[in-house]
């Protein structure tokens, strides 16, 4: 991947003049069926953007509980958008039924109108869980119908195509606007795009300027990417046996609270039983026993398999969790 970015041919992305991220964005835009897409320096901003075009400020964007927009982006869709998130749901889900039930009403004289509905797959906090195909496509239909816009937060959507078995373009077709990340199980040093109807990329293009992501030589990440698309989607379904090879030893421990059947791509999410240490003692002995993990709550705590991780080590780390538990 290092050599592929070296060798990138790059120009100013700022004019639409770096070949290597043309070509990013023209094959992404192809994988999921949208006219035209735009690369973003971070998964973040792609999400930021996203709102920003579609809402005005005090709309009201609903989100799946425990989002990313809502708990992994500082109050960014607020402070930038001005807009207010509502969650619903439940592990990473919610049905076409309990978006509607959410819904506002425009024109109302007290309640902020409902102009986006946003659905996160795989879901993070909910441990990687995969949104099926047709409860998104139930969703946007209910919200095109209400003329509410849809946005699929799709860092890693590449996880729920192999998880699942569908297209890219089959899990994107629904949504007027979707985000995907390179530096998540891909494998990339960084790089998010977003995808949509070439309207919608031309007010992304403006925002992305506006936040501060517009970049030069942006083809040397690029280029990293298209390297990730060609070598690493193949593999990601290992990173998934990888994490439930952990998840099938951790829901042995006692100090352990995990359904391993859950477990479907490359995240693990447990929680601690009550006889267990916290969260920041688990992850504290996790680090000094070499395996880093992330204190997802007081009693919570995530491990994300990926491809600089092999089986083996995958196992060790499992073992090093159900002691750091006890």
């Amino acid at each position: 991947m290092r050599q592929a970015m070296a060798a990138a041919p790059v120009g100013d992305d700022q004019f639409g003049e770096d070949p290597t991220v043309n070509a990013l964005q023209e094959r992404v835009a192809a994988l999921l069926g949208k006219d035209a897409a735009l690369w973003v320096p971070s998964g973040t901003m792609a999400n930021q953007i996203a709102i920003r075009v579609l809402t005005r400020p005090g709309d009201e964007v609903i989100v799946s509980r425990e989002s990313h927009l809502a708990w992994h982006e500082t109050g960014a869709a607020a402070a930038n958008s001005g807009v207010q998130l509502t969650e619903i749901g439940s592990a990473g889900i919610f049905s076409a039924d309990e978006f509607l039930a959410a819904v506002k009403p425009r024109h109302h004289m007290l309640l902020p109108p409902t102009t986006v509905v946003s659905i996160e797959n795989t879901q993070n906090r909910a441990g990687g869980v995969v949104v099926p195909r047709a409860l998104s496509a139930a969703v946007c239909a209910a919200a095109r119908a209400h003329g509410i816009a849809t946005f699929l937060d799709g860092a890693r959507l590449w996880n729920a195509a192999v998880a699942s078995g569908e297209p890219l373009g089959r899990l994107a077709e629904p949504f007027d606007i979707v985000s995907v990340a390179f530096s998540k199980g891909l494998g990339a040093p960084g790089g998010s795009m977003l995808a949509a109807s070439r309207d919608l990329i031309a007010g992304a293009v403006r925002h992305r300027r506006m936040f501060g992501g517009a970049m030069r030589q942006a083809g040397i990440v690029a280029a990293g990417a298209l390297h990730a698309l060609d070598h690493h989607m193949a593999r990601l379904h290992d990173d998934h046996e990888h994490a439930r090879l952990m998840a099938d030893r951790l829901a042995t421990s006692p100090h352990v609270v995990l359904d391993p059947t859950r477990v479907t791509t490359n995240i693990v999410v447990f929680r601690l039983a009550a006889d267990a240490p916290d969260a920041a003692t688990v992850v504290a002995r996790a680090k000094a026993a070499g395996v880093l993990v992330v204190a997802f709550g007081p009693r919570i705590v995530r491990a994300v398999t990926h491809m600089d991780v092999t089986r083996e080590q995958c196992l060790a780390a499992a073992e090093v969790l159900a002691s750091a538990t006890q």
